[in-house]
């Protein structure tokens, strides 16, 4: 397994879009799968603030995750988020998800950020077990989250 840009890997956004779409269009139902697209494409960077990773095995998709600067609209006064962390359910077990976060840690670290956020509404012991803490449980979109954070310096 290799975890690599998606800039590199635009072959893989259709996919990477039905993915997310299918897990996670009920917190934005009115984006549309061509509206995920878009935002997918809108964080191929390769430096600093958004970037997007994917993991790749044997040339075949298999998770995701990014870096970018906000991912809850009512929380501005939070700053920059860990999203998009995804695995296939096949390949869940494994390690990639832990993978996947430590790559957008190390390359938040590299640009000089000192704390990353995140917010969860079925994952926290995961996040728990790579050292982030929760500050803040809430409604979001009508789900019950979990809003978490990690000094990464």
């Amino acid at each position: 397994m290799k975890i690599v840009y998606l800039a590199d890997y635009p072959e893989f956004i259709p996919e990477l879009a039905e993915l997310h779409y299918a897990e996670w269009s009920y917190l934005n139902p009115g984006e549309g799968l061509e509206g995920k697209k878009e935002y997918l494409k809108s964080l191929c960077g390769r430096d600093g603030v958004p970037i997007f990773f994917i993991a790749v095995e044997g040339g075949e998709l298999v998770g995701s995750a990014s870096l970018i600067t906000q991912d809850m609209d009512n929380r501005p006064d939070l700053t920059p988020w860990l999203a998009d962390v995804f695995v296939k359910p096949e390949y869940r077990g494994r390690g990639i998800a832990t993978s996947l976060i430590q790559r957008i840690e190390s390359e938040a670290r590299s640009v000089g950020i000192v704390r990353l956020y995140l917010y969860t509404p079925d994952a926290a012991k995961l996040y728990k077990k790579l050292g982030w803490r929760i500050v803040e449980e809430c409604q979001y979109k009508g789900v019950q989250v979990q809003i978490m954070v990690k000094r990464i310096e």
